[in-house]
């Protein structure tokens, strides 16, 4: 399956799950009906018929209301984002300045594959107190994301090692299983608050009975078996529980391994770790008490061996190792002693040759040869910006300073607003970075910006507010809007407004073409007039575009003079409510109509990033200059 298949099955994943659950609440309702039936019978002298429908309905009521609001508190809780999950597992953010090693590989290696896979770098959160082998990944969505690696797994693993395991957690925040995992916390949450007050009687009756001891007590009894019932119809309901976990979470373990080795092209990294896991007496154990809560999301097991294997989250590690190597044979081979520094940077390979059906084939799928164009770009980095892009202050000034414009007369006009609106201390950054961002190449732009968006995110409610108006007033200082500035904005926008509550996610509302004909034609007409000046080349270029789409249907191609960016805006707000598999068409098409002449020029790299992205499609970066064969 390609990325917009996994979405797809992601989603049937969801409707599956919510059938396990309503199957689980019948046993519940069913049960606690039952308890309530046995407590009344032992409380009155003579009982009418046992089965009373209307009785069983608000029995059934009651129970949908806790497990409802138990679930909904849970999951409006993890809605902020991974970085709850983190906290509740006890993990604090990296430094990401920080002069720890084991820190600096980490932050290292997640930003490589971040710029690789065309998303914003994810926030890195540290478990510290754990000395196990393992990792995570959470979030709703990829803005939303969080990676948390255990100080254990820093320590233990090679660079190459490291490597592995992050991939795999990266393929996890692409394939959609992130929102079904909060989904499932959410499901054991409202059916565990069953047994919470099941317990909360028997500690009630207990208390009770000590405050009484020495006097007659009578009547105790049916409310003592009320709340035992409830208890074991409460842990009933969290087998159902870890059964449905285990069924989402094994075979989607195995995917995330293929992708990985697939990633990095390296399988030893990742059967290095898996071997460390199992040859270490701490193994992948995880020993924060909120760990069973969070199992599901684990890079390996992080709890004692379950009982029955079938309840167990991930498949066992020998079998993973055996997938990626079919020559590994157990017992394993001494552990390696970690060599200092990690391997050589790989030798930066020159723009491949790509056809659009492998263009398209990257997206939420990174290759090897994506991972060695994000290295590279790292490596080149100028210190200065890719120490402002890690830290809120200096990630501000980096964004204006790429929005500044090369004209002397409109950059004259967008520092005077600077300095009347923006942080003093950050305008003088702002100057300061300026020089360094005027030589940078151009195809290291957006890197940076998705280097510097978890940054972004740091910043207070107030802060971004007056953020967002700045990015605003430095677009418009010269009455108009250039391509890099829509882009710039566009991205920002997309990434930073849900996060800071000023739009809400995007929701699948059209699943055939013909729902969005109008918008598809708006979008292929200027890329198409982007790309080329003369009207018989934007012509073809709009034709390869939309055919295929609708190869059956005849579309011409809108006006020059009407294909403005706004339009372009309106295009994408529209699409971005497709359905995956319709995307992955628009998406397609697009890059048929850029690659007309076969050449990926630098405003088309942009240009194709932005309607990637308001597709939440994460695409790798394209080398400019590529070329693209038919």
């Amino acid at each position: 399956m390609d990325f917009f298949e996994r979405q797809e099955a992601a989603k049937r994943k969801t409707t599956v799950l919510t059938l396990y659950f309503l199957l689980a609440l019948f046993f519940i309702i069913c049960g606690v009906y039952l308890a309530i039936v046995v407590a009344w019978s032992l409380s009155v002298e003579k009982m009418a018929n046992p089965w009373n429908p209307t009785f069983f309905l608000y029995v059934a009521a009651g129970v949908l209301t806790v497990i409802l609001i138990g679930s909904l508190y849970k999951v409006i809780v993890l809605s902020k984002g991974g970085e709850k999950v983190a906290e509740m597992l006890g993990a604090t953010p990296v430094d990401p300045n920080t002069k720890d090693p084991d820190e600096r590989k980490l932050l290292n290696v997640v930003e490589e594959m971040g710029i690789a896979s065309g998303i914003p770098v994810p926030r890195v959160y540290a478990l510290q107190n754990e000395k196990g082998i393992n990792a995570l990944a959470a979030g709703l969505t990829p803005d939303s994301a969080v990676v948390a690696v255990t100080r254990g797994c820093m320590e233990r693993l090679t660079r190459d090692e490291l490597q592995g395991v992050v991939a795999h957690e990266f393929s996890h925040i692409l394939n959609g299983d992130m929102r079904l995992n909060i989904r499932l916390m959410g499901i054991i949450n409202g059916i565990l608050v069953i047994a919470m007050i099941g317990r909360a009687i028997l500690r009630g009756m207990s208390s009770k009975k000590s405050r009484s001891s020495g006097k007659k007590g009578g009547g105790g009894l049916p409310v003592l078996l009320l709340g035992l019932i409830l208890v074991v119809v409460g842990y009933i309901g969290v087998f159902f529980g870890k059964l449905i976990k285990s069924g989402v979470s094994r075979q989607r373990e195995f995917l995330a391994d293929a992708a990985a080795v697939q990633f990095t092209r390296n399988p030893s990294g990742l059967t290095g770790a898996l071997k460390k896991i199992a040859e270490r007496k701490e193994g992948s154990r995880i020993l924060d008490r909120e760990a069973e809560e969070a199992s599901h999301l684990f890079f390996a097991n992080g709890l004692s061996k379950a009982f029955f294997r079938w309840l167990s989250t991930h498949p066992p590690i020998e079998e993973r190792i055996r997938r990626i190597d079919p020559l590994f044979k157990v017992p394993f081979f001494r552990e390696p002693t970690l060599e200092p520094g990690g391997e050589d940077l790989p030798t930066f390979m020159a723009p491949r040759q790509l056809t659009p059906d492998q263009i398209v084939s990257h997206v939420g799928n990174p290759q090897a040869e994506d991972l060695a164009f994000a290295r590279k770009i790292m490596t080149d980095l100028h210190p200065l910006l890719s120490e402002a892009a890690h830290e809120p202050f200096g990630a501000r000034a980096l964004l204006y300073a790429l929005l500044l414009d090369h004209d002397q007369e409109v950059r004259k006009k967008q520092i005077k607003t600077l300095e009347s609106h923006a942080d003093p201390a950050v305008m003088r950054h702002t100057l300061m970075l300026l020089p360094v961002v005027d030589v940078l190449g151009q195809g290291y732009r957006l890197p940076l910006v998705d280097l510097a968006i978890p940054a972004l995110k740091s910043l207070s409610p107030n802060q971004y507010e007056v953020f967002r108006e700045n990015v605003r007033h430095l677009v418009e200082a010269d009455k108009g809007i250039s391509l890099f500035e829509y882009v710039i904005q566009r991205i920002l926008v997309h990434h930073l407004d849900p996060f800071f509550g000023e739009r809400r996610p995007s929701r699948v509302k059209y699943h055939l073409f013909d729902q969005v004909q109008i918008e598809c034609r708006e979008l292929l007409s200027i890329l198409a007039w982007h790309g080329n000046r003369d009207a018989s080349a934007a012509h073809g270029a709009f034709l390869k575009g939309m055919n295929e789409l609708a190869a059956d249907k005849t579309f011409s191609i809108l006006p020059q003079e009407e294909c403005h960016l706004r339009l372009l805006d309106s295009a994408l707000e529209r699409l971005s409510e497709a359905s995956p598999l319709l995307k992955k068409n628009i998406l397609k098409s697009s890059v048929q109509c850029i690659s007309a002449d076969r050449m990926i020029r630098v405003q088309e790299v942009e240009l194709i990033r932005a309607v990637a992205d308001s597709l939440d499609c994460p695409i790798p970066p394209l080398s400019p200059g590529g070329a693209i064969t038919p």
